[in-house]
């Protein structure tokens, strides 16, 4: 019997006793993200970096100059992650600042949420020149979606193997964790209840997204289904889809293909404003 067997067996017998405590532990373990430290790769990067403290505590990394581009990495990331990224915006003449989300990083909190992550968004966007994109991978994606409901102002939109609904990210965390049907209805209201939206109202299905967009994935993605992109690019009118062929949940970060699609993207969208003002 492996580890993760015994712990889906004692909580399949403790949520059936006592439901509720069980539902109580393990949204605080859902919403207490791990600070994993760099890899060797992103260390020349973060060394590079001018760290920035924005008006409430939220801390930021900052590289070059030009019209800005903001970042927001997903859950347990970091922001160099997106070190191909960054360094293929800055060689294009951008300038980019990318968010350690709430309780990650040196960001302050100890617990987070993709609602949290949203409102981040909003905050650093507020004390930033106008953005001319956000590239948010996974939670970031999702919470950039989210950000655009709740009022972000951006020229463009990228979302990297993000969820389209956070409510099957919750029925499948408490399916692998072997919640039985009581406490699995227990952890989705509590972490409503700390989230302060209900879950089913994180949905791409009823967002309004008036932005150009890419929605990029990866077809080896264990962690959030392929089909995900296609949920999010159907509901979003005025996007493009980027399906890589490998590259799984993470390792997608490093593909040229994604640096390419976001200059091509910026590129099409300072055209069509320049035609704007010109008619």
């Amino acid at each position: 019997m492996n580890q993760m067997t015994w712990v889906r067996g004692v909580n399949a017998a403790l949520g059936r006793v006592a439901p509720q405590l069980l539902a109580s532990r393990l949204r605080e373990r859902f919403m207490t993200p791990r600070n994993l430290p760099p890899r060797d790769w992103e260390l020349p990067l973060l060394n590079s970096a001018e760290r920035i403290t924005l008006r409430f505590g939220l801390s930021a990394l900052r590289w070059g100059s030009g019209p800005t581009v903001l970042l927001m990495h997903g859950w347990e990331g970091r922001p160099t992650q997106f070190a191909l990224l960054i360094r293929g915006l800055v060689d294009a003449g951008y300038g980019v600042v990318a968010l350690d989300a709430p309780a990650h990083g040196r960001s302050p909190g100890r617990e987070a949420n993709v609602v949290l992550f949203a409102r981040a968004l909003l905050e650093a966007a507020s004390e930033l020149p106008p953005l001319q994109a956000v590239i948010g991978h996974s939670m970031g994606g999702a919470s950039a979606l989210l950000a655009i409901q709740m009022g972000l102002r951006t020229d463009a939109l990228v979302s990297i193997a993000a969820p389209s609904r956070i409510l099957g990210v919750l029925r499948g965390f408490a399916h692998f964790m072997g919640l039985p049907a009581a406490a699995r209805a227990h952890f989705v209201r509590q972490v409503e209840t700390h989230a302060g939206i209900p879950a089913a109202h994180l949905d791409v299905q009823r967002y309004q997204l008036n932005v150009p967009g890419l929605v990029v994935h990866a077809e080896d993605d264990a962690m959030v289904p392929v089909s995900e992109a296609e949920l999010i690019h159907q509901a979003w009118f005025d996007s493009q889809l980027l399906r890589l062929p490998a590259g799984g949940h993470q390792r997608l970060l490093g593909d040229p293909a994604i640096v390419r699609a976001v200059l091509d993207l910026l590129g099409e969208v300072r055209q069509a404003s320049l035609k704007a003002v010109a008619s």
